[in-house]
């Protein structure tokens, strides 16, 4: 077991000739002075795009790429130039990286045979040539049988030793990288995207396979992922990348519910969160405010709350400055009568729209609305003027209902334009949070 420490870390590629249209290509800073600290037994994911620097700097953990600046710690010890096969770690990559021509136990042996520096052409060798040295030769091969046979039965594996890798279905493939890495008993397991090539039944399967072997190996593992659900689930902490930064390292929950800025806000979530930019207005009496919207939409929040919005923002005089709020679809409660909310105070925002699209999932359906008003047939579609709703499935709304809908004053998020920072007003989350459990009315009707 290991603690894993990153201190600072940045990587730059250097530029690599000429481009295309002639011109010299720039250099690249893939990771940009990243720090962590991934405590021993935690599962760690790294959580971004494609581009944003987490494949990379999981390769400077394994010792694959070297860091442009910053040390790297594993168990104390400063890994910058100690050789992967050194550093007590095992890496399972995106593609299985299987020897096609060996059969399952040989793949999960080989590395363990290096490592011992035996064989079976070399026990048999040793036992004519050298009976002296046979016993230990002896020794080593039982203890390489010894965890493959533990592993593969921990996976489920066992009868599929004597198979070939082109005998195997995706899944068993990656059961069988995992066993290749369990073998060697590392302080830490690195993972690559590993269930990206798998189908969604099996992404499933295989998240819970891999939850279930953390908590039974208690071992430190960083995990790379694009994948948000697989994020979510799987971590005791996500870090969420972008442009070879972190942008914010919490317990899933945290990361969900309180975004640090308007990146992981949008990043985070499916569908992801609504988000409108504009600034307040009065409202239709002075215990209301409104919130005018770029893109068209007019919403009705308590006085107090813009107030305080404002404030947080530096706005000495409110309405002058544009903020971006924000609110997950999930977190809209829809309403097809006459819109009436006594209590407002309560309910943090109002919204009144029209219904243009609805999607069925099964389970839940989306219900896409936007601003009352005549439009264009272009305007009516554009996605920029769309708030997306998340509902029951068993809701019977029409493309083009009048509907209203109400947020909490604890779900509503308030970001900087000009860096995307969060906002913060005074709104407890945990408290909110537990009001909001007991305040979730009107239903969706």
């Amino acid at each position: 077991m290991a603690k894993v420490e990153l201190r600072e870390i940045c990587k730059v590629f250097a530029a690599s000739g000429r481009s295309g249209d002639g011109k010299q290509s720039a250099s690249h800073t893939a990771v940009d002075n990243v720090s962590l600290n991934v405590p021993d037994r935690e599962f760690l994911v790294l959580l971004g795009p494609s581009g944003c620097g987490k494949s990379t700097t999981l390769r400077m953990i394994a010792g694959l790429d070297q860091p442009t600046s910053g040390e790297i710690l594993i168990g104390g010890r400063v890994v910058n130039g100690v050789a992967p096969k050194d550093r007590d770690i095992a890496m399972v990559f995106q593609n299985y990286a299987l020897y096609p021509h060996m059969n399952v136990y040989q793949n999960m042996a080989f590395g363990l045979e290096l490592r011992f520096k035996t064989s079976r052409l070399q026990h048999a060798f040793s036992r004519v040539l050298w009976p002296s040295a046979a016993c230990k030769q002896a020794e080593k091969r039982a203890e390489i049988d010894r965890r493959v046979h533990s592993a593969a039965n921990l996976l489920g594996i066992k009868a599929l030793l004597g198979r070939l890798p082109r005998q195997l279905s995706g899944g068993e493939r990656q059961r069988v990288a995992l066993g290749r890495a369990i073998v060697r008993e590392p302080a830490a397991f690195l993972f690559d995207e590993p269930l990206s090539n798998l189908d969604a039944k099996l992404r499933g399967d295989m998240r819970r396979e891999i939850k279930r072997l953390h908590q039974t190996l208690q071992t430190t593992v960083i995990y790379v992922t694009h994948d948000q659900i697989e994020a979510l689930t799987l971590g005791d902490r996500v870090a969420v990348l972008n442009q070879g930064q972190i942008q914010q390292v919490g317990p899933p929950t945290d990361v969900y519910r309180r975004p640090n800025n308007r990146f992981v806000a949008e990043f985070l979530g499916t569908p992801p969160m609504n988000v409108v930019r504009g600034r307040f207005k009065p409202g239709a009496d002075s215990s209301l405010a409104q919130f005018a919207a770029e893109n068209g939409w007019n919403l009705d929040l308590p006085a107090d709350l813009a107030a305080q919005v404002s404030k947080s923002s530096g706005d000495a005089k409110t309405g002058l400055i544009d903020i971006d709020m924000g609110f997950r679809p999930e977190e809209i409660r829809l309403h097809s009568g006459d819109g009436k909310l006594p209590e407002l105070e309560r309910w943090g925002c109002r919204l009144g729209g029209l219904i243009a699209l609805c999607e069925p999932l099964g389970d839940a359906q989306l219900v896409h609305l936007r601003p009352n008003g005549k439009f264009s047939p272009e305007q009516e579609n554009r996605e920029k003027s769309l708030l997306v709703c998340k509902t029951t499935a068993t809701t019977n709304y029409q493309s083009g209902d009048t509907i209203t809908g109400y947020v909490s004053r604890d779900q509503l998020h308030f970001f900087k334009v000009e860096d995307g920072q969060r906002l913060s007003w005074g709104a407890t989350q945990v408290d909110g949070d537990r009001a909001h459990q007991q305040q979730r009315k009107p239903e969706n009707s």
